[in-house]
């Protein structure tokens, strides 16, 4: 009798053949930052290109700006052709620029959301987009509230109806706080549906972290070494050799817990932690999730556990950079921390007297997001200690960004040795494995939008669960005798983050 093994990633749906939206308008508010001229418009061009969009598709842009459709469409274009993955294709950009349409306004204007009212009712007769609307709102936090309440107002949206759709995308962050989260939850809820609010995380669109689904539960390998009996910690990082850019005017105040703690690394904890789901369906997936963020929680001890810094002058990428505090549109006086990190814990039973380490910052010295599995040493090495003085420990490695992959380290004897032992690694990289290329995270995401799909989009549960975690160390942080510490820029962070680890007999990967 042979064992039978269903593969809880797979559905119903056969997801080799491609998946292509139906008739749609597209949305977006905040169609002229950097967000949306970077990464929004290409992915929508990228999409089309790779002919996932529908004939009948439109996108419409909101803004101030006094622009009219030929301008915007200009102003998509040159978007298109700079930053776009796909080769530039004429007859793919006809096609779509026939539904590209520009609605100037303030969020505010109750003309200009009365102009947006007949532009889709415009598209949808003569581009066919039958009254399914997905709203992009690719604006400040601050803004959701009052472009939610004028879409309601004006009738661009009813709650009560499923055909045809309405959805609304929101960008991180979803608050600033447990409380601000479940107020602008309550604002959200009460103009659309559930199952329409789509949280962006574009972390969670990344093929590397889909990818780690795969590797625990396509693979008999690695779960029985995924808990507590073989894993000594699990350090997660997300590590950027820039600073602050133009983005002064949103990050001040948010710090690098909120930006991207909150969110990005505690997703990634959660699909880490969790266990197998019953199937890739959304509901079994998040209910996983849930679980591994409702067993979290901050360290008991936060002053041992946390650290928090600020860089300051130094030397990123051959050049002299200046410190967060003399950026521009900075306030010399700012505590806002560009570099946290804090040991998090999860209270059940695979995973119990584990601590999960997670770090985040601006102006490291190489960018880099991964996620490392350090394993318990062997109980008994039966070698000399000389032979075994360059042995570290073993570690399972998934590269998120850049050089998407896996890699896995182990100890492995010197030739021409008598039996000196030392870290080897072994690697596998999505670059020179796969013929296909990795769509970008924002395609597969826009694209899941278009399609209703919910995998990838955490719910409200798991961002209050999340502030729940952040939350106590926030407030720890808020205490004026807890400020960030300065490190240098082009450095590792400031010493209070190696000691953090250091205090339980560890110390950070240098990826």
């Amino acid at each position: 009798m042979t064992d039978t093994y269903v593969n809880p990633l797979r559905d119903a749906t056969d997801r080799r053949l491609p998946r292509v939206a139906g008739p749609c308008a597209l949305v977006m508010f905040g169609v002229t930052g950097d967000l949306a001229q970077k990464k929004l418009l290409p992915a929508v061009y990228d999409l089309a290109n790779r002919g996932l969009l529908p004939p009948g598709f439109s996108l419409v842009g909101y803004g101030r700006r006094d622009w009219d459709d030929e301008q915007f469409t200009d102003y998509v274009l040159e978007s298109v052709k700079e930053r776009a993955r796909t080769p530039f294709r004429a007859e793919v950009w006809r096609q779509l620029a026939e539904g590209i349409r520009f609605v100037t306004g303030g969020f505010d204007s109750d003309e200009g959301f009365e102009q947006l009212k007949e532009t889709l009712r415009e598209v949808d007769e003569t581009q066919g987009t039958e009254g399914n609307h997905a709203f992009y709102l690719s604006i400040p936090p601050d803004g959701f509230d009052q472009v939610i309440e004028q879409l309601r107002r004006h009738g661009l949206v009813d709650k009560s109806r499923t055909t045809p759709w309405n959805r609304v995308v929101i960008e991180k962050p979803f608050g600033h706080d447990l409380a601000s989260a479940r107020e602008l939850e309550e604002k959200v809820s009460s103009v659309f549906s559930s199952d329409s609010v789509f949280r962006i995380d574009h972390y969670l669109g990344k093929e590397t972290v889909q990818n780690m689904l795969a590797l625990r539960f396509a693979n008999q390998l690695f779960e029985p070494l995924w808990n507590r009996n073989y894993v000594s910690h699990v350090q997660i990082t997300m590590a950027e050799d820039i600073g602050i850019g133009g983005r002064a005017g949103y990050y001040d105040g948010i710090g690098a817990a909120r930006d991207v703690i909150q969110n990005h690394l505690l997703q990634l904890l959660a699909l880490v932690a969790m266990e197998e789901p019953a199937s890739f369906e959304a509901g079994q997936l998040r209910a996983e999730k849930e679980k591994v963020l409702a067993a979290a929680r901050a360290p008991r001890n936060l002053k041992s556990h946390t650290a928090r810094g600020q860089y300051t002058a130094g030397w990123a990428g051959g050049q002299r950079v200046r410190g967060y505090l003399e950026e521009e549109g900075i306030a010399p006086d700012s505590q806002t921390e560009t570099y946290a990190a804090f040991r998090v814990d999860i209270d059940n039973r695979r995973w119990a007297g584990r601590p999960f380490y997670l770090r985040a910052a601006k102006r490291m010295p190489r960018r880099v997001t991964e996620i490392a599995l350090m394993l318990r040493p062997a109980p008994h090495l039966p070698f000399h200690l000389a032979d075994t003085e360059q042995l570290g420990a073993n570690a399972l490695v998934l590269r998120i960004q850049p050089n998407e992959g896996i890699t896995m380290r182990f100890g492995a004897k010197v030739p021409a040795t008598q039996m000196e032992i030392r870290d080897v690694t072994m690697d596998f990289n999505y670059g020179t494995s796969f013929a296909e290329s990795s769509p970008e995270a924002y395609e597969r995401l826009i694209l899941d939008v278009l399609l209703g799909d919910p995998p990838l989009f955490p719910q409200h549960t798991e961002v209050e669960l999340s502030w729940k975690i952040l939350d106590p160390i926030l407030d720890y942080w808020a205490d004026k005798e807890h400020q960030p510490e300065g490190y240098a820029a082009g450095t590792w962070g400031p010493p209070s983050g190696r000691t953090m680890l250091e205090r339980d007999g560890f110390t950070w990967r240098r990826p």
